[in-house]
Formats: structure tokens, C-alpha cells, sequence
């Protein structure tokens, strides 16, 4: 069976619309869709790349928080995270200096970028199966890694390039779409432990947020709408398909609407350059708002079960999320296909970051994982790409935890089966295929009790054939399940997929 290319499908938008959206989680939701490109392009890659890339990469683990924690213990921090900062801060002063002599500021000369390769990497991930790339504009550090009116940027110190304007222009010539994700808001908070060693008004005042009060920062006028101009600057010069709050925001209460106003603002943009047709996505993290107004981001967690709205597993290859030689990414490839295919039966779209090292390079561990899910998605790729959840995602011993930061890292069994479904045409001419993913590739005959004679699906089976083989499937259906006779050989690829034809 054909399926559309992972290019034809990022060439998509979404369904039209006249009016505009109002700054309103109501009228967000009435109007906010999803664009086709990335609910059928199923997978994408982030990228968290900046000043701590650059930073010896034997550091102690800072959980990618290296510019609060080498200046010592957060007020209020207790426990592990205590006892990583100040083993970070004892580890910065006796490799760089003492604070007061090596501060934050210092390592920006460090990050030179001089092996990066943007056409390359963006190629790479292309054909791992990806239609957007989506790279870090600005984390919680406040260094902008783009030609930003922000003094601390990437075109004025550092690599001296416009990061996000060549990380464009590789999409773009790849037929991807390109993402856009700020961490700004944290940013005087992030940095608290750093005033005492600051003067103010001085060009490194700036970088520490010194103008704003790092405990009542969301309810500084001047702090929220320096937010909106820093992110809405990104959004005017850049013209992101895909943009991506990983943070808080400027809330009705405290902060005058803000956010809201840029989030609609971002749409109404979008709308008014294409007739009236949504084109872009819009990633949030918020857990207690209606999904029917943006792209929900559960950040290194799980679904339960399937999701009414689509949403994103967005998961971290590295282990830490900026690059770090010592970094270990507890979900081996394997658990990480299973994670994959388990996200997508629900609805899900697969969001994978990797962390370059400081010269732009990408570490071959974690490109290892890219490639793995790129040779999946060539074999099995018509179960994937612009697919949709079936009536059930699956079965199997495997149970995954509902939210944000409960990722699975244990293996999954041969048991374990997920479903997709696939529609063709429209009317009494559409079809439906059913696709079957045993995340663990087979050693016995297989049963796949939901299919069973009688149970959910309805239909009758005409055929049954194995994703990326011309062999010849023997199966069954009986009143226990559907059994599936183990090939004499399986693709070689993690998962194994089932084309179930449907009369």
C-alpha cells in the first residue's frame, strides 16, 4: 500500500477559518486546530543547543541547569537537586574559577560552534522520517540564540551566527517545517543566585535580568511585556511554523494577558498571510487548560490511554537535555521504538531532542536512536505516517502512567500490540486498514486477543500482511483473538507491523 510522503504532508494546512481568534482560552479553543502537517507527520526533532553545550563536557550532572547551579544552593532547594548544585559549584570553581572571576558570562567565548553543519544535520534528520526541526531559540540562561535586539545573541558573541535563521533555511531546502521553542520565562528567577556577584546597569546586568525582581517577577508590568517583545520578535523575524512555550507565561491575573495575547496573536498572524487557513501549531505545557486550544507537550511522560486532541511525547535522547559526555539516557532504543508507537496508537506525535555538542556536532549515541526510528518508519511507515488512533490503542502487560515526567523506561513484551488506523477516500469508496505494532519482536506464533471473532472489530479480515516482507502471513481468527502464525522471518527493524485489510 502507497502512503503520503513525509514532504506532501508538510506541505499541508488545516482547515480555514474567517474570524479572528480572540484573546480568550474559549475562543482559543473554538478556533485552534492542529495543522495536518504535523498531526499526520507523526515525528519531529527538537533541539537544545547553547553555553552549556559549550562547557567541559566531564561536568558533574546539572540537569541542564548549569548557569543557576554553578553559582551555588537556590533558596528553598533541598534534597538531590541541593546536592547537585553544590556539587556543580564546587566543581565550577575549582575547573574555571571562583564565581566573582568566572561567571556565566565567561563561557559564552567558549561556545564556537565550529563544526556545525546545519544542512547536514537537517538532512539527517529527514531521513530519519522527520518533517520539522525545532531548535531551542532561547533557554532559561536568556542567551538568544538568533540576531535578537537582546544584547546576549548568538550573532554578536559566541558562534557570531544567526542559528535560527540557518536552521531555517536547511528546512526549508529539505521540504521541513521549522519550530521555534522558547524557555525565556524563568529567566529572573533562574538566575537569582548570580545578583550577588552583578553590578547593575552593566552590560552583564543584562544577561542576569537584574531590572526585574527575581521572586515577583510575574507581576512586573516591565517583565511580562519584555516576554511578549522577546518572543514576538522571534515570530516577526523568523516565521515559525510551529511555536513552542516550554514554560509558564504572562497569566490574565498577573500578567496582563499576555500570554494569551501573543498565543492568538501568533494564529491571527498566521491567518491573516493565508486566507484564512491555520497553517501553524502551537505547543504548550500547560496541563489545566482546555487542549482544544493548543498542542499539548507532555514533556518525558505518557498517555494512558488515547487522548480526544492530539498531542506530543516529547522526549530527551541525550539524558540531560544539553550535552554532556557523562549524560545516560535511561530508555534504550528499543523502549524508546515501543514509547513511540505506544504515543502515536494514542493520538500522540513523537517529539525527539537531541543535544549537540559545543562545536554543533551531533553525538553518536544519540543519532543512533534517530536512525533506528527512521529505518522503523521506511518499513512500516504507511502504519504511521497520517495515521489515526483505532477504537482501542492496544493491549498487552505494558500499562503506561497518565502526565508529564513518568516516562516508561522498562522493556515491553511480545504481548504488547498497538493499533493504528489508516482511511483512504471519501464516501462509500473509503477504506480502512488496521495495523497491528508488536513492540517486541516476535519468538511465537501471535495472539491478538481484541481482534478476536465477534469482539470490537466488526469487520471481516480479507488479508493480512507483514510491513516490509512479501511473505506469505498464515492467520486465524477465532473467538479467542486473532492468531498470527510466526513468520519464517521478520524485517529487520524493533517493531513489527501488520497490514490487517478490512472488507
Amino acid at each position: 500500500m502507497k502512503y503520503t510522503t513525509i514532504a506532501a504532508l508538510c506541505a499541508l494546512g488545516a482547515t480555514a477559518f474567517a474570524e479572528e481568534v480572540q484573546p480568550t482560552w474559549e475562543s482559543m479553543a473554538e478556533h485552534y486546530q492542529i495543522p495536518a502537517w504535523l498531526e499526520d507527520g507523526k515525528f519531529g526533532v527538537w533541539t537544545h543547543w547553547g553555553i552549556p553545550s559549550a562547557t567541559d563536557e566531564n561536568r558533574p550532572n546539572d540537569g541542564s541547569h548549569y548557569g543557576r547551579r554553578m553559582y551555588g544552593t537556590l533558596e528553598g532547594e533541598t534534597g538531590a537537586q541541593a546536592e547537585m548544585t553544590e556539587a556543580l559549584h564546587e566543581w565550577h570553581e575549582k575547573f574555571y574559577g571562583p564565581v566573582e572571576k568566572f561567571g556565566y558570562e565567561d563561557l559564552v567565548p567558549l561556545f564556537k560552534a565550529e563544526k556545525w553543519d546545519p544542512e547536514g544535520l537537517v538532512k539527517f534528520f529527514k531521513d530519519s522520517g522527520a518533517c520539522l526541526v525545532m531548535p531551542v531559540a532561547t533557554h532559561h540562561d536568556n542567551f538568544d540564540m538568533y540576531d535578537s535586539s537582546h544584547p546576549w545573541n548568538s550573532v554578536d558573541m559566541g558562534p557570531k551566527r544567526d542559528t535560527l535563521k540557518e536552521w531555517k533555511a536547511a528546512a526549508q531546502k529539505e521540504g521541513l517545517k521549522f519550530g521555534v521553542s522558547t524557555h525565556l520565562y524563568w529567566s529572573p528567577r533562574f538566575f537569582a543566585t548570580a545578583r550577588p556577584y552583578q553590578t547593575p546597569g552593566t552590560l552583564e546586568a543584562k544577561l542576569f535580568n537584574m531590572e526585574f525582581d527575581p521572586k515577583g517577577y510575574a507581576s512586573q508590568d516591565s517583565w511580562n511585556q519584555h516576554w511578549y517583545d522577546r518572543c514576538w520578535e522571534i515570530i516577526e523575524k523568523y516565521d515559525p511554523d510551529m511555536f513552542n512555550n516550554d514554560a509558564p507565561f504572562p497569566d490574565e491575573k498577573r500578567g496582563l494577558n499576555l500570554g494569551l495575547k501573543l498565543f492568538s496573536d501568533f494564529l491571527n498572524r498566521d491567518l491573516k498571510e493565508n486566507d484564512g487557513k491555520q497553517t501553524v501549531a502551537l505547543s504548550l505545557k500547560a496541563t489545566h487548560l482546555d487542549r482544544k486550544a493548543y498542542t499539548y507537550n507532555c514533556e518525558r511522560g505518557s498517555s494512558a490511554d488515547i487522548q480526544p486532541e492530539p498531542w506530543m511525547w516529547a522526549t530527551d535522547l541525550s539524558g540531560g537535555w544539553f550535552y554532556r559526555k557523562g549524560s545516560v539516557n535511561r530508555m534504550s532504543i528499543p523502549v524508546m521504538m515501543g514509547n513511540a508507537v505506544d504515543a502515536i496508537s494514542k493520538n500522540g506525535i513523537v517529539m525527539m531532542n537531541v543535544a549537540l555538542r559545543g562545536d554543533g556536532t551531533l553525538p553518536e549515541n544519540q543519532a543512533a536512536y534517530l536512525t533506528a526510528f527512521g529505518d522503523f518508519l521506511k518499513i512500516n511507515g504507511e502504519g504511521i505516517i497520517g495515521s489515526r488512533p483505532w477504537k482501542i490503542y492496544g493491549e498487552g502487560p505494558s500499562k503506561m502512567k497518565d502526565g508529564r515526567q513518568g516516562e516508561n523506561s522498562k522493556e515491553f513484551f511480545e504481548e504488547d500490540i498497538r493499533f493504528t488506523l489508516r482511511r483512504q477516500g471519501s464516501g462509500g469508496q473509503a477504506t480502512e486498514t488496521l495495523y497491528a505494532f508488536v513492540l517486541v519482536p516476535p519468538t511465537k506464533d501471535i495472539l491478538i486477543k481484541s481482534l478476536a471473532d465477534g469482539g470490537i472489530l466488526e469487520e471481516s479480515i480479507s488479508e493480512i500482511t507483514m510491513l516490509g516482507s512479501e511473505e506469505e502471513i498464515q492467520w486465524e481468527r477465532t473467538k479467542d483473538g486473532l492468531e498470527i502464525k510466526l513468520p519464517n522471518a521478520l524485517p529487520e527493524t524493533l517493531v513489527t507491523g501488520f497490514n490487517i485489510s478490512l472488507k
